[in-house]
């Protein structure tokens, strides 16, 4: 660092991990540029977290509030990999942190997943949250029931949202394409899919506890696959198999829809028209649970199988990154190659780039988890500034200024923090219009063009 060129840092990814990043490097005397490849921040606050939890969202006035710090800029639009390379950012930053999160899903594997009617999670919770990259997509909503495979709190989201009131959907950010195609919707049914028993399940008590409160759906468990059950040790799903059992011992309210938590089931094929043609069912395995000589617990096949009719599935059992740009990346696992944050390339550190969040550790944890795991991150930067092991970038390609007219010739249309701020406003009037907290652009020129103010 010299007077002239003080520590400088890119994040990419406007996520809650990269602005936790971001907060804690401008604490430690950086100055920081935050890039995303969508025009607008918060990456699945807005665009992952369900519409109709408002109260998660409110993260976003702590992040807001890490944007009005003077040494922070916001560069959306500008995709890494597309627009900029690696290597363009190594030679602009003493510190260059990859933070775009795990955005594939993982495959279930099976005979017929690509039919048509089967899709990943991820795709369908863009949809309904108007993500510009999925906003034209359609999805196959008119069958009477439809399977989600998955037993995390984004499988619960997604049966959820499937079967809520419109009247719940009218006062939330949700899509106005999805709320119109929702309120279309044929789905009755949801049938909720897990590997394993009920004391494995990944949900978090909230959002297992708020199926109960639906107003137009049973949740239906048979109480048979919580009779065996032994002490759980782990709090949160010794309270999951505890509400469970509430709902086993609930009779059905005889309400139009309903929604099944089915347990020890493992998709085997899905099935459907022809070679390629639309889903019509899921031929389902039985499990039982076995313990391992370690005492983890799995699920064995029974060799006993059922089918289940639908119209849609929607797979949600897990997610991985993607290899980007040449960034050194660990196939196995789906990650970016990191120690403890450093990126390394066949387990040496590459200066000055670092890795923070889920593309970093895994897709795990809430939003607050990555809060400790961006100080871990920035620990080992500020660790590696103080003995001299950060990048050297070129000081006549690092100044702030020499940046942002890099970009401007590089990606004109990309949108700024203030740019963010009039997409923000103008979202906001169309949605108090309405009595909703926003109403989102869609659509990618869009929200270019507001955010450049025309």
């Amino acid at each position: 660092m010299t007077p002239d060129l003080p520590l400088r840092a890119a994040i990419v990814g406007a996520g809650p991990s990269g602005f936790y990043t971001a907060d804690q490097l401008l604490k430690a005397g950086f100055e920081v540029d935050v890039y995303d490849a969508l025009p607008t921040p918060f990456g699945l606050v807005r665009a992952g977290v369900a519409p109709d939890h408002p109260k998660i969202k409110s993260v976003i006035r702590v992040y807001t509030k890490t944007a009005t710090h003077e040494a922070f800029r916001f560069f959306g639009g500008v995709a890494l990999g597309t627009d900029i390379s690696r290597e363009e950012l190594t030679a602009r930053y003493h510190a260059v942190v990859y933070a775009f999160g795990t955005a594939t899903d993982n495959r279930l594997g099976i005979p017929g997943e690509d039919r048509p009617g089967s899709y990943p999670a991820t795709s369908f919770v863009a949809w309904y949250n108007g993500h510009p990259h999925f906003a034209d997509h359609m999805f196959e909503l008119h069958g009477g029931r439809a399977v989600v495979v998955g037993n995390g709190n984004v499988a619960i989201d997604v049966a959820r949202m499937l079967v809520l009131d419109p009247s719940e959907l009218a006062a939330t950010d949700t899509a106005d394409h999805a709320i119109e195609a929702f309120g279309a919707a044929g789905v009755t049914e949801v049938v909720l899919l897990g590997r394993r028993g009920p004391a494995e399940a990944a949900f978090t008590n909230p959002e297992l506890r708020e199926l109960g409160e639906l107003e137009r759906a049973d949740v239906i468990v048979d109480p048979a696959a919580l009779a065996d059950i032994a002490e759980v040790e782990d709090a949160t799903r010794r309270r999951n198999v505890e509400i469970l059992r509430e709902y086993a011992a609930r009779p059905p309210a005889g309400k139009s829809h309903r929604l099944e938590l089915r347990f020890l089931r493992s998709p085997l094929e899905i099935l459907g028209v022809g070679e390629d043609g639309p889903v019509t069912g899921v031929r389902v395995g039985i499990n039982r649970l076995v313990t391992d000589g370690d005492g983890r617990v799995r699920a064995q096949a029974t060799g006993e199988e059922e089918m289940i009719e639908c119209g849609l599935v929607l797979r949600s059992i897990g997610y991985r990154g993607e290899r980007v740009a040449g960034i050194p990346f660990d196939e196995r696992r789906g990650l970016i190659a990191n120690a403890e944050g450093r990126v390394t390339a066949d387990g040496t550190p590459c200066p000055g780039e670092y890795a923070v969040g889920w593309i970093k550790r895994g897709p795990s944890g809430v939003i607050g988890t990555n809060k400790k795991d961006a100080a871990d991150t920035v620990a080992r930067i500020t660790e590696d500034a103080e003995a001299g092991r950060l990048g050297v970038p070129d000081p006549e390609l690092a100044d702030a200024t020499a940046v942002s007219a890099w970009l401007h010739e590089r990606v004109p249309g990309h949108v700024t923090w203030d740019g963010w701020e009039l997409i923000d406003a103008h979202e906001s009037r169309l949605g108090e219009a309405e009595g909703r907290p926003r109403v989102k652009l869609v659509s990618l020129e869009e929200l270019q063009r507001v955010g450049r103010g025309e």
